[in-house]
């Protein structure tokens, strides 16, 4: 004959793994929460600012990298701007006989027109297609100087990344100071309120993961 105390035990494990499924799934949601909301401002870091062998403008979003770049020269940071090649929209441009000066070319201008010399700007050969491109051109540029250290300018969401491309492609030549530009309206604590800094966060998220896997994704050519 079954006891009151041993017909209530199977319910009382019920209460307990509903319970104990309730607090995971708050735990979840919770981690989820400080993640989206914090992944904004994680990815975001910067390095002190050092006297470098020279400031390097990464390919996009111009002209805010460049007066950023111009802002660090007139500060006297480096006695170089370095600028990179990049193959797109030139190459696209080219097949149907439309001719593009390239984005190195605006990016001169708007670096003279906040008072560079154009004897201290210097545009990088080598071609390139994103920032996985740009690192060890500019790594190779700055062993080739035999200098210590190059300033790279980027946006505020993209910094981790950089970081960790220089540390994964640079193959240790010299140290990269990232910093981002001063006027990046990137907003870290409400990103998901605007359509280009959601997609922003979304893109360095991937990036960051492709970087952390060796680089298994190229882009399109």
């Amino acid at each position: 004959m079954r006891t009151d105390s041993s017909a209530d035990a199977p319910k009382t494990w019920k209460r307990h793994i509903a319970t104990a499924a309730i607090l995971t799934v708050v735990v979840v949601l919770v981690a989820s929460a400080v993640i989206v909301f914090g992944v904004g401002r994680w990815l975001i870091v910067e390095d002190p600012l050092d006297k470098a062998q020279a400031i390097v403008v990464l390919s996009g979003r111009m002209p805010m990298r460049a007066k950023e770049a111009a802002r660090l020269y007139n500060a006297g940071y480096a006695p170089q701007i370095w600028l990179t090649r990049a193959v797109e929209p030139a190459a696209s441009l080219q097949e149907m006989h439309i001719s593009y000066i390239g984005e190195d070319f605006f990016n001169s201008q708007v670096l003279m027109h906040e008072g560079v010399p154009s004897n201290a700007i210097r545009v990088l050969e080598q071609p390139i297609n994103n920032t996985a491109d740009e690192i060890p051109v500019i790594a190779t540029e700055l062993e080739r100087q035999r200098g210590g250290a190059v300033i790279i300018v980027t946006t505020k969401v993209h910094t981790r990344r950089v970081r960790a491309l220089w540390k994964e492609l640079s193959g240790g030549r010299g140290r990269a100071i990232v910093r981002a530009a001063v006027t990046d309206t990137f907003a870290p604590n409400r990103w998901w309120r605007s359509t280009g800094d959601s997609l922003d966060v979304v893109r360095e998220v991937l990036g960051l993961l492709n970087a952390w896997a060796g680089l298994p994704l190229h882009p399109s050519r």
